[in-house]
């Protein structure tokens, strides 16, 4: 009997361990043959734990599972009442356009073989066959963005760090994904390793780096130990090290894990950390494709940049630019979380609506009550009311309303939150976190933490220095985290004003 269950973070937490120990007493009582694969996430978190076994036409998937669950699985499937169906067909996956985590949840993630037979290994080989240039040309042509948050054009940061002199250049991928409702970084990592490795591997050729790094947070210890191994593998069948972009073309990748600073997730205070150095925030110029770790040539991507690499390669720049929506080409994992029926990944091409991800894919509240705001792009994003709801899911489209995409986090909150409490919980974020570089991050966050609470207690005065403050941090800050700390704060006020009118007595 095979079976097949995620051993993602979130499954573990959800209970797939117990889930898997109970599979595997249950076959032995039984004396039936188990062959037990561990995979990635399929992304549906509201089915977690869950359990797929073959059908006669596929998988068929069994969620929320729990031990209780599982002695039902070795009778006839479809009188299980966790049943769900061939996992193909739930509408979640239906409607996706998988082309980035396409391979998530389908097989051990640390099995080469298994990667390759999924398509793996493509894009590299494609690449491989082509000239630098014309892999950065292909890159360019695609539209691909940074996936990182401010959505810079990736072929045009490829081009600068491979024309720039100096060597050895480096590739360095940002995996300190630090925003609360974001997990796409992790899910890739633990679900499809090697997909991270092949698109350093490209990026290494395309602009000539012989060094890649991966600097992921300590707080993902499932995701660094997968990681490590997959990089052993990689390295033990020549995908790394001495000849893996050909004949005298050495490219290694080294795996830094960080210590928890949120500030790390802006690229120069990264390479800062990395080369052993107080993260704080360079000034630029110079660039980091000029002059990034140790002095030298960078090309600084996220994750699910450099993942979405080898299906570029893989298919043809046509392939991706075809799908989006105006300069936003390709697919977006939008991480749907908060209070919503139906939290999780769903890839999809750029051009959904909030509301269509909000009321059809998430399934409204959990809770039942009405959405009442939705923040999009992690702690430091606008607060959209239902007002806001049309707006189509790109770049320009959400920057025209006041918003940023960020890193696609989808977070809701219904008729109960406090949005005067949430402005300041940003506030308060940004001035724990702040690196201390510059004076608008540095003093300006303390100072908006306590002109919120001058406000909550019924100061009307205030709210017209906190608009002042606000807009000082947006342009005088060095990095995004003071530039974009405004978002939820101007949000709040100017959507939900009601909740910045009551008198309290006690701060938010």
């Amino acid at each position: 009997m095979r079976v097949w269950l995620s051993q993602d973070a979130a499954a573990r937490a959800l209970g797939a361990e117990r889930v898997a120990a109970a599979l595997r007493r249950e076959a032995r009582a039984r004396g039936v043959t188990l062959d037990l694969v561990r995979t990635g996430s399929r992304g549906m978190v509201w089915l977690e734990p869950l359990v797929e076994i073959a059908g006669p036409a596929g998988r068929l998937a069994f969620g929320p599972m729990t031990e209780a669950d599982v002695p039902a699985l070795f009778g006839p499937p479809g009188a299980h009442p966790k049943a769900q169906g061939e996992t193909e067909a739930i509408a979640w996956m239906a409607r996706q356009t998988r082309l980035t985590f396409a391979r998530s949840g389908i097989a051990d993630p640390l099995d080469l073989g298994a990667y390759e037979a999924a398509g793996g290994l493509r894009g590299l080989r494609r690449a491989l066959a082509m000239a630098p240039a014309e892999v950065v040309g292909t890159v360019t042509r695609s539209g691909l963005r940074g996936r990182g948050g401010a959505g810079f054009p990736t072929g045009i940061k490829w081009a600068g760090a491979a024309a720039a002199p100096g060597a050895p250049k480096h590739v360095v991928c940002n995996a300190d994904e630090g925003d609360s409702g974001n997990f796409a970084d992790r899910m890739l990592i633990e679900g499809d390793p090697f997909c991270l490795i092949e698109g350093m591997a490209i990026a290494g050729h395309a602009v000539g780096a012989s060094r890649g790094h991966v600097y992921l947070r300590s707080e993902y210890p499932d995701a660094i130990a997968i990681l490590a191994r997959a990089l052993a593998v990689a390295r033990a069948e020549g995908l790394l090290g001495p000849r893996a972009l050909g004949p005298g073309a050495p490219f290694d990748i080294e795996l830094r894990v960080g210590a928890g600073a949120y500030i790390c997730g802006e690229e120069t205070s990264l390479l800062n950390s990395i080369e052993g150095l107080r993260p704080v925030v360079r000034a630029k110029p110079p660039l980091p494709v000029h002059e990034g770790l140790f002095g030298r040539p960078t090309v600084v991507n996220n994750v699910i940049t450099l993942a979405s690499v080898p299906v570029i390669l893989a298919d043809g720049a046509e392939s991706w630019r075809d799908l989006g929506i105006g300069r936003s080409r390709g697919t977006i994992p939008l991480q749907i979380a908060g209070n919503v029926r139906r939290g999780g990944l769903f890839e999809a091409a750029f051009g959904l609506t909030l509301a269509e991800i909000v009321d059809d894919l998430a399934g409204g509240t959990l809770s039942g009550r009405p959405v009442k705001a939705v923040q999009v792009g992690g702690p430091l994003g606008a607060y959209f009311p239902r007002a806001l709801f049309d707006t189509p899911f790109g770049y320009e489209e959400y920057a025209g309303r006041d918003g940023l995409i960020g890193h696609a986090g989808v977070t809701v909150f219904d008729d109960r939150a406090d949005m005067c409490a949430q402005a300041r919980f940003a506030m308060e974020f940004c001035a724990i976190e702040s690196c201390g570089k510059c004076t608008p991050c540095r003093i300006g966050s303390v100072r908006g933490v306590e002109t919120i609470d001058r406000i909550a207690r019924g100061d009307a005065a205030a709210r017209d220095l906190l608009a002042d403050l606000c807009e000082t941090m947006r342009l005088g800050s060095l990095c995004a985290l003071g530039g974009f700390t405004p978002y939820p704060v101007q949000s709040a006020l100017a959507h939900f004003p009601e909740d910045f009118d009551r008198r309290r007595e006690t701060r938010p």
